[in-house]
C-alpha cells in the first residue's frame, strides 16, 4: 500500500519553488514552427568565441530555465547532480557540495578542480576555501536563466584553477518583458518562501532585471528551530549601443541554512557487502545531530574574547557585490571587460564529526571511565540516567563537536578583459583573441571548537548530558565538556590574501569543415599574510584554565578553554605555471562532428597548504614548491549528433592529476598522484508529447602514487564510482507537464584503503506542473521521493566492532507546492 501510494505522488509531484515557466525568460506562450534542421546551440562558457557546439572541440552541457525547475534542486549542488561527467555530493545542506569532474579527485570537500562562475567571473578564485566553497554564496532563484558547464577542454586556458571544467550560472537581464510571482510552502517540512522578478526596457536602448527571494523554516531535515532564514536580490541595468553594450549589475545575499554532519547507522554483514540500517529512535534520512536544546555556545573568539555565539545561523554567507560588463567594437576587435567586486563574510557552525559511542565508549572518552549520565536539559534535568545501554532504545550517546568556521572576509575582486578578431584569409577564417585576467581573494577566517554531550534521538529533541566520573565528580557543566575540540588542537587563524595575474591567448582556423585550435594562459600568483595556531609549534599554548562565563568559578569544562595563540607564522610565496589547450573539430554533415583535445591545466593551492609542511614556518616561504600548485593533464576524442529531435554526445577521456591537500574531515595530509580514464555520454530525444533526457559517466580511477601513504597506491579513490548517471523522461505540453528525474550511482569505496563498500543508489525527484488557466501555474515537487537512503560517505573505513557507523546522505523525501502568477 505504502509503494502504491508513493507511486500516487509521483504522478502529482510538482516542479521547484524558483521556477515554473519556459526555458527563456517569462513571457506569452507562442507557437514555434516546426523546424527540420538541427537547431545551432551557441555556447560561450570557457572559449574564446560563441560557437555552435557542433563547430567547437569541447565538451559542453547547458540546463535552461525550464529544466532547472524540473528538476526540483534544494541547492546548487543538487542542481550540478543532472549534468553528465560531473560528481556532485551534497550531504551537508545547500553549501559546501563536493565536487569534481571526470575522474578527478574528490579529496576532500569544495570543489577544488572546477570552477563556478556566476556572469562569466568566478564565484571564489579558489573552489575549496574550507568553510566558503563557491557553491554557499550561490542561490536558484528565478534570476537564473541558463547555467552552462564545460568539462576539461579549453576550461584550462580561459579561467584561472579551472582545468577540470567551468560551470557559469547565468543571470536574466531583461531581454523579455515581464516576470513573475512564486509563491511556495513545504508539505511534508517546515518552509515558507516567496520568489520574485520582473525585467523589461526603459528605452528602446535600455532594459534591467530585477529578482530575489526570501525563506523560512526548519528545512528538509528536522533540527528543531528555523535553520533557514533569508535571501537575496539582484538586479541589473543594461545600455545598448552600435556593437556592443555596457550593463551594471549588484547583488546583496544574506542567508542562513543548516550543517548537516554525519548520522548513526547500523551497519551488518561484510565490508565488501555491508547492509546498513536506521537505529532506533532516529531517522537517517530525516534527522540531524542538531538539537533544540543547543541553540547557542560560549566561546573565545579569534583576538580570545568571550563570545556567545548562535548555532541556528549554520551555514550564514553575506555577500555584498557589484560589477560591470561592457562589450564594445574598435578596429575590428571585439573587446569584453568584466570586472566585480565581492564583499563576502559569514561562518559555519554547528555539529561536525560528532562521535557516536556506546555510553561505555563515551565515558572512557571523555576520562570518566566507570561515571554515570545525567540529562542537562529538557523536562527531566538532573535526573541520573539509571541505564544508559537502552537509552531510546539505540544505547548511544554523541559526543557533539561544535565547529565554528568565523568568516571575518573571504571577498574578492576580478577582473578580465579580453579582444577578439576574425582574420578573412581567402575562403577560410582565423579567429584570434588575447587577454588578461587579474583577480585578488581574500582569506580571513578563524575556526574555534567546542565539544557537548548528547542523547541520540531524531526530531531535533535529542537532550543535553551532563557526565560525572566514578567519584560522582562533574565532567561537564550543563552539557558542554570543553571550549575546545578533544585534542586541544585545530583552532586556527588565517589572514592572508592571494593575488593572481594571467595573460592568455588564443587561435582558431577554420578551413571548410575542419577547425584547428590551441590557447595558452600563464598564471603569475601570490601569497602573502599571516596564519595563528598552536600546531604551528614553538612553545605556543593552545588551551588553559579560565573563568570564561565570568561567574567566578572554574567549571569543568573552563579548565578546557581554547585560546589562539598570539604569535604568527608568516606565509609569503609566488607560484607561476602555464597552461595549454589545443583541439581539432571535424563538422562531417550538417548533423555530425567529431573532434580531439589535449590540455594541461593547473589548479594553485590556496588555504590548506596552511599548518603543514609545505610552507615553512620561520620565512613563509615554500618548503615544498611543487604543492603549490597541482597539475592535471587531459586527452579526451568524442563525437557529437544533432537533429531537430534527438542529440547524442559520446566523449572519451583521459586524465592525469596531482593534488596537494588537507583531508577536513581528519586533518590528514594528501599527497598523491590519479589518473583516470572513462566514457562520458549525453542525449535527449523528443516525439510529441514525449521526452527524454539521459546522461551517465564510466570511469575507471587508481590512485598512482602516495608520498604519505604509500600502501594505498593502485587502489581506487574513495566516493569514486564506476558509473554516474541521470534521466529524465516526461510528456509535456502547454499546459502541463508530467515526469521524473532519476539520478543514481553504483557503490564505491568510503575510504582510499578500499575496504568498505558504500552501496550504490538511485534518487528519484518527480513533477507534474499545470497551467489552469494563462499565466498562472501550479506545481508540487517531491525530491527523492521513496525516501532512499542515498550514502554519500561514511567516515570509518571498515565496520567497527560496535555496528554502528557515521553516515553522510542525501536529503530524504521532500514535498513542496507552488503557486506561480506571471506577468
Amino acid at each position: 500500500m505504502k509503494k502504491l501510494l508513493l507511486a500516487s505522488v509521483a504522478c502529482l509531484a510538482f516542479a521547484a519553488p524558483a521556477f515554473a515557466q519556459t526555458a527563456n525568460e517569462t513571457e506569452p506562450a507562442k507557437v514555434a514552427p516546426k523546424k527540420k534542421a538541427p537547431v545551432a546551440e551557441v555556447f560561450s562558457t570557457g572559449v574564446a568565441k560563441g560557437r555552435d557546439r557542433l563547430d567547437s572541440a569541447t565538451s559542453t552541457s547547458a540546463l535552461r530555465e525550464a529544466d532547472i525547475a524540473k528538476m526540483s534542486p534544494r541547492s546548487v549542488g543538487d542542481l550540478l547532480r543532472n549534468i553528465p561527467g560531473i560528481f556532485s555530493e551534497t550531504p551537508n545542506g545547500e553549501s559546501i557540495a563536493n565536487i569534481t569532474i571526470r575522474g578527478l579527485p574528490l579529496s576532500s570537500s569544495g570543489a577544488k578542480f572546477v570552477q563556478l562562475q556566476e556572469d562569466g567571473l568566478p564565484v571564489m578564485e579558489f573552489g575549496d576555501i574550507v568553510g566558503a566553497s563557491s557553491d554557499s554564496f550561490l542561490r536558484v532563484d528565478l534570476n537564473l536563466t541558463q547555467v552552462e558547464a564545460i568539462r576539461g577542454g579549453s576550461a584550462s586556458t580561459f579561467a584561472s584553477n579551472s582545468p577540470g571544467g567551468i560551470i557559469n550560472f547565468i543571470s536574466k537581464t531583461g531581454e523579455v518583458e515581464g516576470g513573475a510571482v512564486a509563491l511556495s510552502s513545504g508539505l511534508d517540512f517546515k518552509q515558507f518562501r516567496a520568489d520574485f522578478d520582473y525585467g523589461g526596457r526603459l528605452t528602446p536602448t535600455v532594459r534591467y532585471h530585477v529578482g530575489g527571494f526570501f525563506r523560512q523554516g526548519e528545512g528538509p531535515r528536522r533540527i528543531g528551530f528555523d535553520g533557514q532564514r533569508g535571501g537575496q536580490i539582484k538586479a541589473n541595468i543594461t545600455k545598448e549601443f552600435t556593437g556592443g553594450y555596457v550593463r551594471l549589475y549588484g547583488k546583496f545575499l544574506d542567508d542562513r541554512s543548516p550543517f548537516y554532519d554525519s548520522v548513526p547507522l547500523r551497519a551488518t554483514g561484510t565490508d565488501q557487502d555491508p547492509k546498513l540500517q536506521a537505529i532506533p529512535g532516529f531517522d537517517p534520512t530525516h534527522d540531524t545531530l542538531s538539537t533544540r536544546a543547543l541553540q547557542s555556545v560560549l566561546l573565545l573568539d579569534e583576538r580570545n574574547q568571550p563570545i556567545q555565539e548562535d548555532i541556528r545561523d549554520g551555514q550564514r554567507v553575506r555577500e555584498q557585490s557589484f560589477g560591470v560588463e561592457t562589450r564594445f567594437d574598435i578596429a575590428h576587435w571585439t573587446v569584453i571587460e568584466r570586472f566585480r567586486y565581492a564583499s563576502r563574510s559569514g561562518g559555519l557552525i554547528g555539529p561536525f564529526s560528532s562521535l557516536i559511542l556506546s555510553p561505555a565508549a563515551a565515558l572512557t572518552k571523555l576520562g570518566a571511565t566507570g561515571g554515570s549520565f545525567r540529562y542537562a536539559s529538557g523536562a527531566n534535568a538532573g535526573e541520573v540516567i539509571t541505564d544508559p545501554a537502552s537509552l531510546n532504545g539505540n544505547g548511544l550517546i554523541g559526543i557533539y563537536n561544535i565547529r565554528d568556521r568565523r568568516q571575518q572576509d573571504v571577498g574578492n575582486v576580478t577582473n578580465d578583459i579580453r579582444a577578439s578578431r576574425e582574420w578573412a584569409i581567402g575562403n577560410n577564417s582565423l579567429t584570434t583573441t588575447i587577454g588578461f585576467y587579474k583577480a585578488r581573494q581574500e582569506i580571513d577566517t578563524s575556526l574555534l571548537y567546542g565539544v557537548a554531550v548528547t542523547e541520540i534521538r531524531g526530531g531535533g529533541d535529542a537532550a543535553l548530558l551532563d557526565v560525572f566520573n566514578s567519584a560522582g565528580n562533574p565532567v561537564t557543566a550543563g552539557g558542554i565538556f570543553a571550549y575546545n575540540p578533544l585534542s586541544g588542537t585545530q583552532r586556527r587563524t588565517i589572514r592572508l590574501a592571494y593575488d593572481v595575474n594571467a595573460p592568455f591567448a588564443s587561435a582558431n582556423y577554420r578551413f571548410g569543415r575542419l577547425s584547428i585550435g590551441g590557447s595558452l594562459r600563464y598564471d603569475i600568483g601570490s601569497a602573502k599574510g599571516q596564519v595563528f595556531g598552536v600546531e604551528l609549534g614553538g612553545g605556543r599554548i593552545g588551551q588553559v584554565t579560565r573563568d570564561i562565563n565570568g561567574d567566578g568559578v572554574i567549571s569543568a569544562p573552563e579548565q578546557r578553554v581554547g585560546i589562539t595563540p598570539t604569535t604568527p607564522a608568516p606565509v609569503d610565496y609566488t607560484y607561476k605555471y602555464l597552461s595549454y589547450s589545443t583541439g581539432i573539430n571535424f563538422r562531417a554533415s550538417d548533423p555530425f562532428a567529431v573532434f580531439a583535445r589535449y590540455s594541461r591545466g593547473a589548479r594553485a593551492n590556496a588555504d590548506r597548504l596552511t599548518f603543514g609542511a609545505v610552507i615553512d614556518n620561520r620565512t613563509g616561504g615554500l618548503a615544498i614548491p611543487q604543492a603549490a600548485y597541482d597539475p592535471v593533464k587531459q586527452a579526451e576524442i568524442g563525437v557529437k549528433y544533432r537533429n531537430a529531435n534527438l542529440a547524442l554526445n559520446l566523449t572519451g577521456f583521459y586524465v592525469k592529476a596531482q593534488d596537494s591537500n588537507i583531508n577536513t574531515a581528519n586533518g590528514s595530509v594528501i599527497a598523491r598522484n590519479y589518473k583516470a580514464k572513462g566514457l562520458e555520454f549525453e542525449g535527449s530525444f523528443r516525439k510529441g508529447l514525449l521526452s527524454l533526457t539521459a546522461g551517465a559517466t564510466y570511469t575507471d580511477a587508481t590512485i598512482v602514487t602516495d608520498r604519505v601513504t604509500p600502501a594505498i597506491e593502485g587502489n581506487t579513490p574513495r566516493h569514486q564510482a564506476s558509473v554516474i548517471f541521470q534521466a529524465t523522461p516526461q510528456i509535456s505540453n502547454d499546459r502541463f507537464a508530467v515526469g521524473a528525474v532519476f539520478i543514481g550511482t553504483t557503490d564505491s569505496y568510503a575510504q582510499d584503503v578500499n575496504l568498505l563498500k558504500m552501496p550504490g543508489y538511485v534518487t528519484t525527484n518527480a513533477f507534474v506542473q499545470v497551467r489552469p488557466v494563462d499565466r498562472v501555474l501550479l506545481s508540487l515537487n517531491a525530491t527523492n521521493l521513496f525516501d532512499t537512503i542515498a550514502l554519500t560517505g561514511i567516515d570509518e573505513a571498515s565496520i567497527p566492532a560496535g555496528g554502528i557507523v557515521r553516515g553522510r546522505l542525501l536529503n530524504g523525501r521532500a514535498v513542496s507546492t507552488t503557486l506561480r502568477l506571471d506577468f
